[in-house]
């Protein structure tokens, strides 16, 4: 199904944001971390960037183009570097691979900020969102919390950041309550999780708060967001490959 902005509520915002951030100087905050258009790209005169386009509100196609927050605000960073963007469409778990085998210049693809991550890769934090639990609409399964998950099979976009803290709460909440393990199951793409939840092949789906919101509106209502909180909140960021100097905080 196509996405429209009209949907969306929070994709609206996210985008209005960007705009924002390019009147207000945001971007150009975030241009001054890198050593402008002199900087050594993969091609030259363009930046190169790795998202998943499959990933709505943040980044996804719409006809040929690449749209949502993150190619907005890349086309703004891109322009005040005097570079092309040029959007390498990249499974989500395979975006820091890509960007350290020099495929592109930098990731922006709602990248959370984790300690594992800032290992492999730098960061240029822009943004600050959390996660969110989805059910099928009218199941009698609501949950609010991880800690509802106990025995429970769930679904989520491969390598997400929620995945070990999920893990955690199974070792370290569920097992002592004798409640049964968490049992996570990782699909390529967020809509290929979602239709796990449809099809009753998982209970629940883990997911980026804004990209819950755009499923629910999606699946017109099929699934419902259960938790009333954000989870584990956290911060996005640009991912640069370690050593790349000219394209570091400066």
């Amino acid at each position: 199904m196509k996405a429209h902005l009209c949907l969306n509520p929070l994709l609206n915002a996210l985008l209005t944001l960007a705009k924002f951030a390019a009147a207000t100087g945001a971007v150009c905050m975030t241009a001054h971390a890198f050593a402008a258009a002199s900087a050594p790209t993969v091609t030259a005169g363009a930046l190169t960037i790795g998202a998943d386009l499959t990933y709505p509100p943040y980044d996804y196609m719409e006809g040929s183009a690449p749209s949502g927050f993150d190619p907005a605000f890349m086309d703004k960073l891109a322009s005040h570097l005097k570079l092309k963007p040029d959007f390498v469409d990249t499974r989500f778990a395979n975006l820091i691979l890509g960007v350290n085998a020099n495929r592109f210049d930098v990731i922006a693809s709602a990248l959370y900020v984790t300690p594992e991550r800032a290992r492999q890769i730098d960061f240029v934090p822009y943004l600050k969102t959390g996660g969110s639990l989805l059910a099928l609409s009218h199941s009698g399964f609501a949950p609010k919390t991880p800690d509802d998950l106990c025995g429970k099979r769930v679904s989520s976009i491969k390598g997400a950041s929620w995945i070990p803290k999920l893990n955690d709460v199974s070792k370290q909440v569920c097992a002592p309550a004798g409640r049964g393990a968490i049992d996570v199951r990782e699909f390529d793409t967020s809509p290929e999780a979602a239709q796990a939840v449809l099809s009753h092949a998982v209970d629940a789906q883990f997911e980026d708060s804004a990209v819950a919101q755009m499923t629910v509106n999606k699946l017109g209502g099929r699934v419902a967001l259960t938790s009333t909180t954000p989870l584990y909140p956290v911060v996005i960021g640009l991912g640069i490959k370690k050593g790349n100097d000219p394209m570091q905080p400066s």
